[in-house]
């Protein structure tokens, strides 16, 4: 492991990454030098929230403005918050002074103790991650579910013993900056296009996807899911333990959904595991997907087989994905706004069995939408449109045969779901499922899916 004991290193962000980066630096003895580009930073209230994480006064340096060489002068390491981008100008400054780039994550592995569970994946991260962490927390003693998550895996790393187990949601841009980082399982759900504003083509995507398993060996597992071409074909030469699962063909090795039933299959012969009507809370096809991977990280990481199925028939969805919100005058409401990219907006009308009114848009993130508006297959009777992208989206709508005059431009949120509430009839769905990102419009989705559910709640019976 790097020595950085009394070694200046670079912190680049001021939120709650790059906060608690800097905290567990300075616990191991490194001069953190906290810089963020913007000048409006507030860098006093971000020292208070630093020394209040050390309990003592920090330490640390801080720059905010522009990048100066200076700063670099003999520093080997720097540690990137998520939402710096790899390529950005000073981060190539550095990489060409030979300094070490790391991410959040990268840095927390290198101070953390016990066994990581990792699952990354384009959609299903979350609800995938919370089960595996509940069916871990049932089982093993000492577990603590971090990263993407909104858990930070640096706040964590401190308080973790060789017994812990780390379950880690991962995200493409934490997956750019790894060096040593070593799940004993990994999971990449799917892989379909996202996030090409940062990683440029989709080569660069799939790889940062492919590097969770950068320092796995067949001592090793990776759970990969078989009808998705980019995961299925890394199967082949993935230097894991391959466990796939399938929602769509029976295997004669791994977990597969066939006729409402979930089966483990080994060496051809099958186990029927349960029923996904009757034995699951959650509803769509691709929490059946999510609720099999969990299964298979969940046994690879030697839980019981019962354990984990008494896990998983009392588990309940993850706010703001597919969310059963309430039934107002005979209109069932649904939130999805984590569904900020098209295969995960897909996965929200594939669960809707009722005629559904649709919320979508927001921030453009360079998306194609003609899969999505296919896949509405008559189930969308109305497409309420908001944001950066609305116009796009009603462009491809109508190009993909989706009638005109069913489509709706909302100037806000609020007047988005006044339409939704205007047009829906008894029998129907209302769906938060915008395929965009929320940014210009929200912080963030959680806060677009909360304005959703309160406005919901707040409606009449």
């Amino acid at each position: 492991m790097m020595d950085i004991k009394n070694k200046r290193v670079i912190v680049v962000g001021t939120g709650k990454s790059g906060v608690g980066s800097a905290v567990l630096l300075e616990k191991n003895g490194a001069l953190p030098v906290v810089y963020d580009s913007n000048v409006e930073t507030d860098v006093e209230a971000v020292r208070k929230r630093i020394s209040d994480e050390l309990g003592r006064e920090t330490g640390a340096e801080f720059v905010v403005g522009d990048f100066r060489e200076e700063i670099a002068e003999g520093v080997e390491l720097a540690v990137l918050s998520p939402g710096v981008p790899t390529d950005a100008p000073f981060v190539l400054v550095m990489k060409g002074r030979g300094i070490h780039i790391w991410g959040e994550v990268e840095l927390a592995y290198n101070f953390a103790a016990g066994r990581v569970l990792a699952i990354t994946g384009t959609n299903g991260k979350t609800t995938t991650t919370s089960l595996v962490g509940q069916i871990m927390e049932e089982y093993y003693d000492d577990v603590y579910i971090v990263g993407n998550i909104g858990n930070p895996y640096t706040e964590a790393a401190p308080l973790m013993s060789d017994g812990t187990v780390s379950v880690a949601e991962i995200s493409s841009f934490q997956l750019e900056t790894i060096e040593n980082f070593h799940p004993q399982v990994s999971a990449i759900l799917n892989i379909t296009p996202d996030h090409l504003n940062r990683h440029h083509t989709m080569e660069n995507y799939v790889a940062a996807k492919e590097a969770v398993t950068m320092n796995q060996t067949k001592d090793d597992y990776c759970v990969l899911n078989y009808e998705n071409e980019y995961t299925r074909d890394f199967g082949e030469r993935c230097p894991a333990r391959v466990v796939y699962f399938s929602s769509v063909r029976r295997l004669d090795d791994g977990l597969y959904y066939e006729g409402d039933y979930i089966y483990l299959a080994k060496g051809g012969e099958s186990e029927r595991l349960l029923n996904v009507k009757t034995d699951m809370n959650l509803v769509g096809i691709c929490n059946i997907e999510n609720v099999m991977a969990a299964i298979a990280v969940s046994m690879s990481a030697g839980v019981p087989m019962e354990n984990i199925l008494s896990t998983v028939k009392r588990f309940v969805a993850v706010e703001h994905r597919i969310e059963y919100v309430a039934t107002k005058r005979g209109v069932v409401y649904y939130n999805d706004s984590k569904a900020t990219n098209t295969d995960a907006a897909i996965q929200g009308i594939k669960a809707m069995d009722r005629p559904t009114i649709l919320i979508g848009g927001g921030y453009d993130k360079g998306s194609e939408y003609d899969d999505w508006i296919k896949c509405f297959d008559g189930k969308v009777k109305k497409l309420v449109l908001i944001g950066q992208t609305r116009e796009k989206i009603a462009d491809c709508a109508v190009k993909c045969g989706f009638p005109k005059g069913d489509i709706i431009f909302a100037e806000g949120f609020e007047e988005a779901l006044d339409i939704c509430v205007q047009n829906a009839e008894s029998g129907d769905a209302v769906l938060l499922s915008p395929a965009c990102a929320s940014w210009g419009m929200f912080p963030n989705y959680e806060v677009r899916g909360k304005q959703f559910k309160e406005y919901v709640n707040n409606l009449g019976e």
